[in-house]
């Protein structure tokens, strides 16, 4: 498997979900249960803040999802990964 592809166990993202990423998460692909995929990375807002930024993507039946800023409610290093909790949408 891809050390930059994260499979996220839901077609969408939501408040509370975790996720582990790479150990250098400005760069990848999240895989959800619906086989729709999104370009994602971990960057920062004006306040320093970390946000997740996700890419918009094309759900099979043809609905576009428009890209998504998630804050990140928690962030943990771990040897060989990086832990995301998502806290509220901003977009």
């Amino acid at each position: 498997m891809n050390d930059h592809l994260v499979r996220i166990a839901h077609p969408r993202l939501r408040p509370g979900l975790a996720m582990e990423a790479p150990v250098d998460p400005s760069d990848f692909l999240l895989l959800f249960t619906d086989d729709t995929e999104a370009r994602a990375r971990l960057a920062r807002d004006d306040s320093g803040r970390p946000v997740l930024r996700v890419g918009a993507r094309m759900r099979l039946d043809g609905t576009v999802v428009d890209e998504e800023i998630w804050t990140v409610r928690e962030l943990v290093r771990r040897p060989g990964l990086t832990v995301i909790r998502l806290g509220d949408a901003l977009t």
